[in-house]
């Protein structure tokens, strides 16, 4: 076995900046007053992020793409038979089970994000959506966003709980490789971060991001007082 960069940087980035931009969440719904605004703005920032890792998903090195591991159900089944075996083979990048968490995280995080694009505190702030839509879907939109942050903190506590499985029971360190890119093992390494790649990507996520929010939906009415 080798010491191999299996994970790049802006799959690296991603997964702090995921952590980062969910806590901004919590925090600002959760513990402060008077915070809202600050919570749409990470809102915002979550899609977008949602947007730049579905298109390195598909173009971005190779163990950051869907293809590497997302899995038919036999490998899943077949991954989860074993593991409770110690010594199991470790993989390079993500398990088959651990693969299909990763897409139900990010498809949890991309429902809270757009359903927070039609949510009102019933104060100040306005998604700019809301206006958009009927009662009916707004008050869909505020169920989905609120179940969605319940799922989300379960699969939370489920990655916290996995990553200390593996690293006590099957003496597999996942966190230090989130860090630094490297594991040991016999597959083969990337070749570089795609910088450039990503980059680009990064901008059109973020244009695609401010056209959603701020140019989509239009100017909300103005309300005429007599």
């Amino acid at each position: 076995m080798q010491y191999s960069l299996i994970w790049d940087i802006p799959t690296r980035l991603f997964h702090w900046l995921l952590v980062a931009g969910l806590l901004v969440q919590y925090v600002t719904a959760e513990w402060l007053d008077d915070a809202m605004q600050w919570h749409f703005y990470a809102g915002y920032f979550l899609f977008g992020l949602i947007i730049f890792r579905c298109f390195w998903g598909l173009v971005g090195p190779k163990y950051a793409r869907f293809s590497s591991f997302v899995t038919g159900p036999v490998q899943v089944w077949r991954y989860s038979r074993q593991i409770l075996n110690r010594h199991s083979k470790p993989y390079a990048g993500h398990n088959p089970l651990g693969g299909w968490v990763v897409v139900f995280m990010l498809v949890i995080v991309a429902a809270q994000a757009i359903s927070g694009l039609f949510m009102s505190d019933d104060i100040f702030m306005q998604g700019p959506w809301y206006h958009v839509v009927s009662v009916d879907t707004q008050e869909l939109m505020n169920f989905v966003h609120h179940q969605a942050f319940n799922l989300l903190l379960g699969f939370i506590a489920l990655h916290i709980v996995a990553i200390a499985f593996y690293t006590v029971y099957k003496r597999q360190s996942l966190a230090p490789a989130m860090v630094h890119g490297k594991k040991t093992t016999v597959a083969a390494p990337i070749s570089s971060s795609k910088w450039v790649l990503a980059i680009t990507l990064a901008l059109v996520s973020a244009a695609l991001t401010y056209y959603v929010v701020a140019i989509a939906p239009g100017a909300p009415p103005q309300e005429v007082y007599y």
